[in-house]
């Protein structure tokens, strides 16, 4: 399975943004290694933010374009469908849910089998996750102090589209979130614009 593993902090000041959520990610910037450092072309901006939504998401560039075609072949706005899509990606509805710390960790508990979906085990991180669905830590994982803890953290339990029950080790998509509630700053149309070149 690919995966991103470019050092986090170096990725965010490159991108001049917080895209792992993490208060120390932005410890550095300004030392001129961001790319808006310099003027940018239209071009450099668009492509700017669209490594900025793949960096929220840690999504490889072929799978970031498969999901652009389908949100180009939905009804609904292109951008907003293509950040839907995203933000219900299992791996990242654990993050969402505070299972994980991280997307990276989020990714890591759904590859080794340590949640369940519905009462059953799913170990693909793109899983589209329906509204509706039911994310539960596994019975075998509900001891590990650092999922315990990431549980705990009710500071982070304010999404209006996530039903938590920390004490039940599960939350679910109570519905499909709208675009002004996902917590991430990008200008849809800017990526929709980049790829409206190339496909």
């Amino acid at each position: 399975m690919a995966r991103m593993r470019e050092p986090r902090f170096k990725k965010c000041r490159r991108l001049n943004l917080n895209v792992t959520g993490h208060p120390k990610a932005m410890k550095r910037q300004g030392n001129g290694q961001s790319r808006d450092a310099k003027k940018l072309s239209p071009y450099g901006v668009q492509l700017l933010e669209k490594q900025r939504l793949r960096g929220y998401y840690e999504v490889m560039e072929k799978q970031f374009r498969r999901y652009v075609k389908n949100a180009k072949s939905s009804n609904e706005l292109t951008g907003e469908k293509l950040i839907k899509d995203l933000e219900c990606r299992l791996d990242n509805m654990v993050y969402r849910m505070n299972f994980g710390s991280s997307i990276r960790q989020a990714r890591q508990m759904v590859v080794h089998g340590h949640i369940r979906v519905n009462g059953k085990k799913v170990d693909i991180p793109s899983y589209a996750i329906s509204e509706g669905d039911v994310i539960t830590l596994a019975e075998k994982s509900r001891d590990i102090i650092t999922f315990k803890e990431n549980l705990s953290d009710a500071a982070n339990h304010a999404l209006p589209y996530i039903a938590y029950s920390p004490d039940q080790f599960s939350a679910s998509l109570a519905r499909y979130p709208q675009r002004d509630e996902i917590p991430i700053q990008i200008d849809d149309h800017l990526v929709v614009e980049f790829y409206a070149k190339q496909m």
